[in-house]
C-alpha cells in the first residue's frame, strides 16, 4: 500500500538531535514513512537511526549509505520514498505537533489522480538560539489559503518570503519528472531542490500553519555566515547550476516566471554580498567573474537582474557602493532573521 508521505531526514554525525526529529515524526502514524538516511556518520547516528526502524517497523526505515553530503543524501531518501508526497526534514529540525494532523489531512484530501497537488506550501519558524520571539515566514499576501491555486492565481512573494525545502511539500513523481539531480558534497543545494521543479507545478496549496522549526544557532551550522563565505565555491555552484538547469526566461506563466527570476535575485545576491563580505581581491574577482558568465551565458536573464535594485546595488564598484550593499543586507537581517 502506498503511503502518503515520505519523509527524508539526511543525517550526518546527527546523535545529538536525530532523536527530537524523529521523535515530532512519528504521530504521522501507518500514513507516513521516516526515511532517517545515514550519510556514512562517524558518531552513533547508524544506530539511531537502526534502534528507530527496530521500534517502529513499518513506518521508519533506516538506510546506510556512503558520504556524499546533504544533496546526495536528499536524493537517496527520493529514490527510496514509496510516499504520494515527499518532504524533507534536516536531522537537527522538526515539526509542529499541532500543524502536523493538519498538513496530513490536506494531503489525504489530495490523492486521487486528478485532485493531486504539485506543491503544498505552509509556514516556517527561524527557530534561533537565544531569540525569544522567533520570526515565522508566512505567505498569505501571496497564496490564498486552503484553496487549490494556479500561478494565474499567485500573488507577489515580498523579500525574505520565497519558499524554501523548509515550506515545500512536493508530490513525489513530480520530482523524480523534473529530473532532479543534486550534486553530491556540496551544501546549499536546498535551493536546487525548491527551484529545479517549480517549472513542472502546475496546481498548488498553502496553509497558513506553523509546520516547520527550522534550527538556528550550531556553530558549525552551513548557514552561519563565516562558514559560508569559506564555502563560497559551493554557493557559487549551486548559483551556477541554478541558471544552467532552467531556462528562466522560457518558463510560463508569466507570473511563475517573474516568481523564478526574483529567487535568482535572490540567491545571486546572496553570493554577491558575500564575495563583498570577504572583500579579498580573490573574492571580488569571483563576485565579478558570475555576473560575467551571466552576461555572457544568459544575457536576458542578466539584463533582467541588473534592472533589479539589488542587481544594482552589489555591482557598484566603489567603497561607497560596497558599503551600501552590506548595509542593505545586515538591515535585511535584522527584518527575516535569516543567518
Amino acid at each position: 500500500m502506498m503511503k502518503l508521505l515520505s519523509i527524508a531526514i539526511p543525517s550526518y554525525n546527527s546523535q545529538d538531535y536525530l532523536h527530537h526529529a524523529v521523535e515530532s515524526l512519528l504521530p504521522g502514524g501507518e500514513e507516513v514513512e521516516i526515511l532517517i538516511v545515514d550519510d556514512g556518520s562517524k558518531d552513533n547516528t547508524a544506530q539511531i537511526a537502526d534502534d528507530f526502524e527496530r521500534r517502529y517497523p513499518g513506518i521508519v526505515r533506516a538506510i546506510h549509505k556512503e558520504n556524499g553530503g546533504h544533496g546526495d543524501a536528499v536524493m537517496c531518501g527520493l529514490a527510496n520514498a514509496t510516499g504520494l508526497y515527499f518532504k524533507v526534514v534536516d536531522s537537527d529540525d522538526w515539526v509542529d505537533e499541532d500543524a502536523y494532523p493538519k498538513v496530513l489531512e490536506a494531503l489525504r484530501a489530495h490523492t486521487a489522480p486528478k485532485e493531486q497537488l504539485d506543491l503544498l506550501v505552509c509556514n516556517y519558524i527561524y527557530d534561533k538560539v537565544g531569540v525569544t520571539h522567533k520570526h515565522v515566514v508566512r505567505y498569505g499576501n501571496a497564496l490564498r489559503e486552503g484553496e487549490v491555486l494556479t500561478w494565474d492565481d499567485v500573488g507577489r512573494f515580498q523579500v525574505g518570503q520565497y519558499m524554501l525545502m523548509h515550506s515545500t511539500i512536493y508530490r513525489t513523481q513530480l520530482l523524480r519528472d523534473c529530473g532532479l539531480n543534486l550534486p553530491k558534497h556540496t551544501f546549499y543545494v536546498d535551493d536546487l531542490y525548491v527551484y529545479v521543479p517549480l517549472p513542472y507545478v502546475q496546481k498548488l496549496m498553502y496553509l497558513n500553519l506553523d509546520f516547520y522549526h527550522y534550527f538556528i544557532g550550531r556553530s558549525d551550522q552551513s548557514v552561519q555566515e563565516d562558514v559560508m563565505i569559506r564555502r563560497i565555491d559551493q554557493q557559487l555552484l549551486v548559483n551556477r547550476l541554478m541558471l544552467e538547469r532552467v531556462d528562466v526566461m522560457r518558463v510560463e506563466p508569466k507570473r511563475k516566471r517573474q516568481y523564478m527570476l526574483s529567487y535568482l535575485e535572490i540567491i545571486t545576491t546572496v553570493s554577491s554580498i558575500l564575495l563583498l563580505k570577504a572583500g579579498t581581491p580573490e573574492h571580488l574577482a569571483k563576485k565579478d567573474a558570475l555576473w560575467a558568465d551571466i552576461r555572457e551565458k544568459y544575457p536576458e536573464v542578466y539584463a533582467s537582474l541588473r534592472r533589479k535594485p539589488l542587481g544594482i546595488a552589489v555591482n557598484w564598484h566603489t567603497r561607497a557602493g560596497r558599503r551600501i550593499a552590506l548595509c542593505g543586507y545586515a538591515i535585511s537581517q535584522k527584518i527575516f532573521g535569516f543567518n
